[in-house]
């Protein structure tokens, strides 16, 4: 049995830990609604604003079809995450179920490439939103908003699970006001003088134009779309601070996917009707959002949402982001493959402390990393373990498990995973040759880790040992 590093939390509800070889350390807290709440957060409630310009002009003005087809393509690997997490409902998301989905090794190496992803998207937020407040306030340098927001968010996660629950509701209400807030203002500027000078040939045509859409079009549309929906998957990494982690965590995961989907498919077509076809100008792909939203609301609701924007990226996603990784780090920690002090679990907040400190001080070295980079390396990691989960899904359930019984158990254990890997495995065969060469090389260094923790890929976990895994 892995040994806490302070007394055991004792579980509300179910998914008791001592089956798969732990003891409860985690305090169980969360319930359904904050794990999609999180889940929203994580992908940005606002995401399409600052993307908004770049996807109208790839996608020839039609940015809601873009997110119905990376919405469709995610659902099937959110599938997969349910089905598993309904049997495993443990800390480690992607490395946990393919470590006793498949194999304990390659569990290592799938959890090694979500690391990457998991590790990575802070400092990519850090960047970004220090880049945006330095350009509304010039005085202070980027470095200093960086450090400002990893000080903020690591005094959060730090704090426990419940308070970082109650903080993701405050933002989640900041965020889906702003929605509300702007439709509400673009729909009466449709409905009255905007209605007069579109130039779309049907309100429905940013949704779905025929004559745009072909085998190419949609399948341009899927490589854009799934990346704006990384996230949904650290729900997961939650499961020893759920409730009912077995029902809860693969339903919130599926319902988060669905909500965030309907949210951007909605926003972006209100958007669309609001720009009503007209020519992109010279910095639409930048500013493109902020453009319509001027037209409808004015300069003061163009300032307001760029906040929003800026906000929400710097605090309730990056902290959803850092406490995802912490909750892997320290999966694989009390597996003896990732450093000791990754396991220490605070006797007071019961939270990873000492791995949320080792994270922010992380983050914020490699915030000053080009964006472009941190870019390549997150999503090679994040598709390439999706694609194997899903592949998990079909190898667990339908061939070591032998569900295959029924028609329900050969649409949810073949078709469904494998259209998850056949989607995502497009997409992957997308990457650039650079984003290829680095991700390979941090796999490289995962199998050289790998072998070492192992001592040459001979010994597995201790929880293993324990349960005859």
């Amino acid at each position: 049995m892995s040994k806490a590093s302070s007394s055991p939390t004792k579980a509300a509800g179910s998914g008791s830990l001592e089956q798969f070889g732990y003891e409860q350390q985690l305090k169980r807290e969360l319930t359904l609604k904050d794990l999609i709440v999180y889940g929203l957060l994580f992908m940005v409630i606002v995401a399409p604003f600052g993307i908004f310009g770049e996807v109208h002009v790839a996608s020839d003005g039609m940015v809601p079809f873009v997110y119905l087809v990376g919405l469709i393509a995610m659902l099937f690997t959110a599938m997969s995450y349910a089905q598993m997490s309904r049997k495993f409902p443990i800390a480690g998301s992607v490395y946990a179920y393919v470590q006793r989905g498949i194999n304990p090794h390659i569990g290592f190496f799938a959890g090694w490439l979500i690391l990457i992803d998991y590790i990575l998207i802070p400092a990519l937020l850090y960047g970004f939103a220090g880049l945006w407040c330095h350009d509304l306030v010039p005085q202070v340098p980027v470095f200093a908003w960086i450090l400002l927001f990893v000080v903020i968010n690591t005094f959060i996660t730090l704090r426990g699970i419940k308070f970082t629950a109650v903080v993701d509701w405050v933002f989640f209400a900041l965020e889906i006001a702003t929605v509300i807030i702007f439709v509400i203002i673009a729909l009466k500027y449709i409905l009255g003088p905007g209605a007069e000078t579109t130039e779309l040939t049907s309100p429905f045509s940013p949704i779905f134009d025929p004559g745009k859409i072909n085998l190419s079009f949609i399948a341009a549309a899927a490589s854009i779309a799934c990346l704006s929906f990384l996230g949904f998957d650290g729900i997961s990494t939650l499961a020893e601070e759920t409730k009912n982690p077995e029902k809860t965590v693969g339903k919130a995961t599926f319902l988060s996917l669905l909500f965030i989907g309907l949210i951007f498919i909605g926003s972006t077509w209100v958007a669309e009707l609001a720009w009503g076809g007209k020519e992109p100008t010279s910095d639409f792909v930048e500013t493109g959002f902020f453009q319509v939203v001027e037209e409808v609301g004015g300069q003061g609701l163009r300032l307001f949402v760029y906040l929003v924007v800026i906000i929400a990226t710097a605090i309730p996603n990056a902290v959803a982001a850092q406490s995802a990784i912490t909750r892997i780090l320290f999966s694989m920690s009390r597996d003896k493959l990732m450093p000791s002090f990754m396991s220490k679990i605070h006797t007071k907040y019961a939270t990873p402390h000492l791995t949320i400190l080792f994270i922010g001080a992380f983050t914020m070295i490699a915030a000053l990393i080009p964006a472009m980079q941190l870019v390549r390396f997150i999503n090679f990691g994040g598709l390439s373990s999706f694609i194997v989960l899903n592949f998990t899904v079909f190898w667990y359930f339908f061939i070591k498990q032998k569900q295959r019984n029924t028609p329900m158990d050969w649409l949810k254990y073949l078709v469904c995973p494998w259209l998850g890997v056949l989607i995502l495995g497009y997409v992957w065969t997308g990457f650039e040759g650079l984003t290829l060469v680095v991700g390979f090389s941090w796999l490289a260094i995962g199998i050289i880790v790998g072998a070492i923790r192992s001592k040459g890929f001979r010994e597995t976990p201790e929880a293993f040992k324990n349960i005859g895994v």
